[in-house]
């Protein structure tokens, strides 16, 4: 096993902790590889260990903080849901808020007539027509046909 020593206290210690066992300083910066919600202790959304493993606490004192807060003015669920919407679940994937983002952009695109709705297979009631708006641009306006 590899040891290292903490530039706080000198003391060796596992290359891998994140805080020193003697003097408990953290070693580690927040590292965004950590800071997703499908850890091995996650039980409803995983946002307790999220929390938990970036910020290096033990994740049932993340959870006892959540459920304290539930008492001043419903804060721990509310926390807890605009943390689920910004963590993502896996590492370094999208979190949900962004993918959200990400389709409300694409429709909001397709809606003014910027580009097409992305999709795997093209719907068979729905076609599309080349228009154009007399300023020399064509754009494509979807079409729906009455479906066999």
């Amino acid at each position: 096993m590899s040891t290292k020593r903490c530039p706080y206290c000198a003391e060796e210690i596992n290359v891998e902790a994140v805080r020193c066992r003697y003097c408990r300083s953290r070693l580690t910066s927040f590292g965004v590889d950590r800071w997703h919600r499908s850890h091995a202790e996650a039980r409803l959304g995983g946002v307790c260990a999220a929390v938990g493993h970036a910020l290096a606490v033990p994740v049932a004192a993340v959870r006892l903080v959540f459920v304290v807060l539930t008492f001043f003015h419903f804060l721990g669920p509310l926390l807890y849901g605009a943390l689920w919407l910004v963590i993502p679940r896996d590492p370094g994937g999208e979190s949900a808020l962004e993918q959200m983002l990400g389709r409300a952009l694409e429709l909001a695109g397709w809606l003014g007539g910027r580009q097409e709705p992305r999709g795997d297979e093209p719907r068979p009631d729905v076609g599309a027509r080349r228009v154009g708006n007399g300023d020399g641009q064509e754009y494509t306006v979807p079409e729906v046909r009455d479906a066999p």
